[in-house]
């Protein structure tokens, strides 16, 4: 039929929303996806990622995700996301959304029950939550927790969708299937995101599940020194160049001269943390930083340090600190000389009041603070600062819902992406010895094959308890190299405390002398 040759044409040229309308009006065939495109028919092989849309009714379309092994109904006015399909699928409209996400906690801590508690505690926050509905239901012979709640509008989210209902639906022990449906109206009534619950229902899994997407950016708008500065370490003909946190600077750079001495190393690039309990930009200690030839990495987390951080993202995006952000850009601009601007990194560890752990569940609205003060460093037309978007390298806790994946912000908003992977130690229960290559050798193909910005680890180092240090760190050396696309690598020499003020992770480099000469051994390659 010309219509549906000509239909399908169009959809083509989009290769990861797909648009759903079309099928309802033509209401005569199915649509398939293959691997992130439209395509006429349904044949695939063992590596393709298929999914299928078929309509159903004047509200209804069933959507088969058979790489997922599963199928349910969704509302056939909204566009179909792929992007990230290993992680979830998601469904969008101007006044609705529904996310997808699968886990298997098989070999891991968490089991079905658990996640169900442990992913829903944002709503002991009852300043900001309330709880509308909660149930145990049967689909399709399944047991599923179904939970409706609400949270105040945000004014700085545009199309913001308060009103949220979710079902965890229980495969086994071990794998459960996460339905989340925003609105951006409340519901009518249980019934309507109901159907799209109950309808759910497990089919033969085909093909493989994986993503459809590899970001990309390059930095705009910024001036001829900050443009020198990416140049000089960023380009991908620039060899490795090492960082380092030390606990005073840029305030004073007594202690880092005198490290830096005992290594036989000048560091380019030192971490400065700054919270709103901080006050405003440390203008005094940037510049210091600068007269002293030193590149920051200035770190952003919106919190505070000593103080009650409850609904924290709501309060931002509710406008609550616009003359906090007006003055840091108006502050950061007047500076004038180059900052790598790392805002509210770790974002997918549950010790960060900023995740979206604590915020419905949702992490779409750290994307929503990242946008909003990116915007107000466009308005004030900020020339002088490169954005670095900075995950951990293991997600706490380990859901779908909470993959660093979701926290990505967009290409136009991220200029260099940052790893972060410790080896902790062996303090706490539960924690394990990692070699440096354990952690990175996985890490960095990952990121390589997502992320085509510049790389680079923006914090990590191993704890002195549980293993051989020393040991760790000649294997650090020995095969950073192989790593090329790292840019910039910053030990971060401090320490994490337990609640009784014992040391319980020491990452400091300097604990020893046979510590610093093994730095000062590996960093005569690097001069």
């Amino acid at each position: 039929m010309q219509f549906k040759r000509i239909w399908i044409f169009s959809l083509m040229l989009l290769l990861l929303f797909v648009s759903t309308m079309s099928v309802v009006s033509a209401g005569t065939y199915n649509t398939f996806i293959r691997n992130g495109r439209i395509v006429e028919d349904a044949s695939f092989t063992s590596e393709d990622n298929i999914q299928e849309i078929r309509a159903h009714d004047a509200i209804h379309n069933w959507y088969y995700n058979h790489s997922g092994g599963y199928a349910l109904k969704v509302w056939n006015n909204m566009n179909l996301d792929i992007k990230l399909a290993e992680v979830r699928t998601r469904f969008f409209s101007d006044d609705k959304e529904i996310e997808i996400y699968y886990d298997n906690f098989a070999g891991t801590v968490h089991s079905a029950r658990a996640y169900i508690n442990y992913s829903n505690r944002f709503l002991l926050n009852t300043l900001d939550h309330t709880k509308q509905h909660q149930s145990y239901i049967k689909a399709r012979g399944m047991d599923a927790h179904i939970l409706q709640w609400s949270r105040p509008p945000l004014e700085k989210v545009k199309d913001d969708k308060p009103y949220y209902a979710s079902a965890e639906i229980i495969k086994n022990n071990h794998e459960v299937y996460t339905i989340i449906i925003k609105s951006a109206t409340p519901f009518e009534n249980q019934q309507e995101y109901m159907e799209i619950f109950r309808s759910f229902q497990l089919i033969e899994q085909k093909g493989s599940l994986h993503n459809n997407v590899v970001f990309n950016s390059t930095p705009r708008n910024i001036n001829e020194e900050t443009q020198r500065i990416y140049q000089h370490y960023f380009a991908p003909d620039a060899s490795l160049t090492w960082g380092i946190f030390e606990p005073v600077a840029p305030s004073s750079f007594s202690g880092l001269h005198a490290l830096e001495k005992r290594m036989d190393y000048d560091f380019d690039v030192i971490v400065r943390y700054h919270h709103f309990s901080d006050g405003d930009f440390p203008m005094e200690a940037m510049s210091n930083a600068y007269e002293n030839n030193r590149l920051v990495l200035f770190t952003l987390q919106t919190m505070y340090t000593r103080g009650d951080n409850t609904g924290i993202t709501y309060k931002i995006l509710r406008g609550d600190y616009e003359d906090y952000f007006q003055r840091l850009a108006q502050d950061i601009k007047a500076y004038g000389h180059p900052i790598l601007f790392r805002l509210n990194n770790e974002m997918n560890g549950d010790w960060c009041p900023y995740s979206g752990y604590f915020s419905s569940k949702d992490s779409t609205l750290y994307n929503e603070v990242w946008k909003y003060v990116y915007g107000i460093f466009e308005e004030n037309k900020v020339d002088n600062v490169l954005w670095v978007w900075n995950p951990h390298d293991l997600s706490y806790p380990g859901f779908m819902v909470n993959h660093y994946l979701t926290y990505y912000p967009g290409d136009r908003y991220v200029d260099i992406i940052g790893l972060t992977g410790y080896n902790t130690g062996t303090y706490y229960p539960g924690e394990v010895w990692r070699g440096f290559r354990e952690i990175y050798d996985d890490l960095y193909q990952e990121y390589a094959a997502l992320f085509q910005q510049p790389l680079m680890i923006t914090e990590f180092g191993a704890s002195s308890i549980g293993g051989d240090k020393i040991a760790w760190i000649e294997e650090m050396f020995q095969y950073m190299r192989n790593y090329e696309r790292i840019k910039i690598a910053i030990w971060w020499s401090g320490t994490d405390w337990d609640s009784d003020r014992n040391p319980a992770r020491i990452y400091r480099l300097d604990e020893s002398d046979a510590m610093l000469d093994a730095f000062r051994e590996g960093f005569q390659d690097y001069k």
